[in-house]
């Protein structure tokens, strides 16, 4: 089931926070770094955090996958987080939570979204819903990115 997420729920912030960890070993690993960065979130950091969360939940409440989005310019919004739990990869979860987001937000004209492009699960996802690199950043930590943007 796919709802939007209360961070008020210290479970669920709880199973973010965790989410986020482990989805992020797999995304450096992916990328190449044998050093990973540290994430900055913290409980209290996503809590409070402006973004609004989108889960995909079991039956029994587990956190299976989650995006997080923000309102950037009027028309337009950027998708901040896209992470799937590594037991449940290449189940759709991730194409089922970035249709919903594409799907609930039509007012929206443009969307965007950072990623390494030696992601290749992410960034295959990312060009079948039809986004296009537009510009190459560099990260704090020296990782080259890609931001990718959907005009609709």
């Amino acid at each position: 089931m796919i709802k939007r997420l209360t961070l008020s729920d210290t479970d669920i912030v709880e199973q973010l926070w965790s989410l986020q960890h482990s989805a992020y070993r797999l995304e450096a690993q992916a990328i190449g770094l044998t050093e990973m960065p540290p994430l900055p979130d913290t409980f209290d950091s996503i809590r409070t955090s402006s973004d609004v969360f989108i889960g995909e939940l079991s039956e029994d409440g587990e956190l299976l996958g989650a995006i997080a989005v923000r309102d950037e310019m009027p028309g337009s919004m950027e998708i901040t987080r896209l992470m799937v739990h590594p037991n449940h990869l290449r189940q759709g979860i991730g194409a089922k939570l970035l249709q919903y987001v594409l799907t609930n937000h039509l007012d929206k004209q443009e969307f965007t979204v950072t990623a390494s492009p030696q992601n290749a699960p992410a960034v295959a996802l990312y060009r079948k819903f039809g986004f296009r690199p537009v510009r190459s950043v560099q990260s704090a930590s020296g990782v080259k990115l890609m931001i990718y943007r959907l005009n609709q």
